[in-house]
């Protein structure tokens, strides 16, 4: 696993940059983040969502139903393989949605292609913990 310490906070930067866009009102800022062939699992649909504007309409759906009051990412591993790099962490939500308050806990990865000089998101996989 390579990758020196200022790379590592580059792209734990840009992960940081993209939650906060989200978690802070403005989602449609997304594609800002995620490239265009972007993929992402997640356990509100079934199939695996493709390409940058599907990838951020779920992103913006959830930030148009929910408040969110706070968003928290903890223990995060940041692994670099040449251009590409690896993220996890867990994360803790709190928001109201349809009316409850929620605190909605678990892990999220990403996967990054450096390009350009800069890192695109190419992959992101999201799901509560196990119950």
């Amino acid at each position: 696993m390579g990758g020196s310490d200022a790379e590592k906070q580059q792209v734990w930067a840009t992960i940081r940059a993209l939650n906060d866009t989200w978690t802070k009102g403005n989602a449609a800022e997304l594609v800002n983040f995620f490239h265009p062939e972007m993929v992402s699992i997640n356990p509100a649909d079934r199939k695996r969502r493709e390409g940058q504007g599907a990838c951020a309409a779920a992103w913006q759906l959830f930030a148009r139903q929910a408040t969110i009051q706070s968003w928290q990412e903890e223990e995060p591993l940041i692994q670099i393989f040449g251009d590409s790099a690896v993220v996890s962490y867990y994360y803790q939500l709190q928001c109201t949605l349809r009316g409850r308050t929620l605190l909605l806990t678990g892990r999220e990865l990403y996967c990054l292609a450096r390009q350009e000089g800069r890192w695109w998101v190419v992959a992101n996989s999201f799901s509560p913990y196990p119950a």
